[in-house]
């Protein structure tokens, strides 16, 4: 369930009358990295991100630190208020966050500088963000890409098991996706280019909606677009076809923080504790007891870290 929280007005007044500091005028990048002991964490409001941002509030409150968490629902708000120091922490996305930067420096039309490397990704990443007064922390295992499935009766009955085993089966495919699918790079185009799969058809039902992972279930269509930490996939009889040619691009998660604020090796040992045990698995089924057992994303979050060890009950 998607925890809402009102904007402070101090923080409404800065995301709508800028779009975060200019290069010139960052005094950040240069200082030394600060350690305030007083953070708040970030969540785009979403099930997944509110269960990252509950597992780092965790962790840091454990390590001395004192922490809230807000809740700013798209990144054209909380990614300026983070440059300011306004938001300390946020999990993003190590692929989807450098395209944005990137687009925010050089303009909408600039080519990607996300990829299916994850090295290569976080290379660009780090430089765009840099200027701007923020770290990125090291990705851990847990990486939320979007992914392709089958039903299982379906993968069984062709000896599927990944993307190029489909694409060798000739069959032809709908796809359940959402309608910008027909041009992205990553799904319809890309999957008759890198796999050779016959798409005959784009059924615009959503990513990952249950819509489109019904007309899956009842054969309307053969596939659907969704992605790796999606928990509901069993409840359809949906398997996941691995992405083996690796087509989609490196969004494994990372912590964001502002360098000034946030940028000691306290946080930074803190947050990195996740990465030795979270992984996508992990992460399906965080999503899954809060979505589907109408659990909070605070319990889920605390008994994960106590379970594996992070965390004093």
């Amino acid at each position: 369930m998607k925890a809402r929280h009102l904007l402070p007005a101090a923080l409404l007044t800065l995301t709508a009358c800028t779009t975060g500091p200019t290069l010139e005028t960052q005094g950040t990048v240069t200082a030394p990295p600060g350690d305030s002991k007083h953070l708040t964490i970030g969540t785009a409001g979403f099930t997944e991100s509110d269960l990252l941002a509950q597992m780092y509030a965790l962790l840091l409150d454990q390590a001395g630190y004192r922490t809230k968490i807000l809740s700013v629902t798209n990144r054209e708000l909380y990614e300026p208020a983070l440059e300011a120091g306004q938001i300390d922490v946020v999990p993003e996305y190590a692929a989807t966050f450098a395209d944005w930067l990137n687009a925010k420096a050089n303009g909408p039309d600039a080519p990607p500088v996300g990829s299916p490397d994850l090295a290569t990704t976080m290379t660009a990443l780090r430089r765009l963000a840099a200027p701007r007064g923020l770290t990125v922390l090291d990705p851990g295992k847990a990486v939320d890409q979007n992914a392709f499935a089958v039903t299982a009766d379906y993968a069984r009955q062709h000896k599927l098991r990944t993307l190029s085993d489909l694409g060798a089966a000739k069959l032809p495919v709908r796809l359940a996706a959402g309608d910008e699918c027909v041009q992205r790079p990553y799904c319809e185009p890309g999957l008759k280019k890198t796999y050779g799969i016959d798409i005959t058809a784009v059924d615009p039902k959503g990513v990952g909606t249950t819509q489109s992972k019904q007309a899956v279930q009842n054969g309307q269509d053969q596939m659907v677009l969704t992605t790796t930490t999606d928990a509901t996939l069993d409840a359809f009889g949906l398997v996941l076809l691995a992405d083996d040619k690796h087509l989609q691009n490196a969004d494994y998660i990372v912590p964001v923080v502002n360098r000034s604020r946030a940028g000691s090796t306290g946080v930074t040992k803190a947050l990195g504790a996740l990465n030795t045990v979270l992984t996508t698995s992990d992460l399906a089924s965080l999503n899954q007891q809060v979505d589907s057992w109408r659990r909070l994303p605070k319990d889920v979050a605390k008994n994960y870290l106590v379970s594996k060890g992070l965390l004093r009950p």
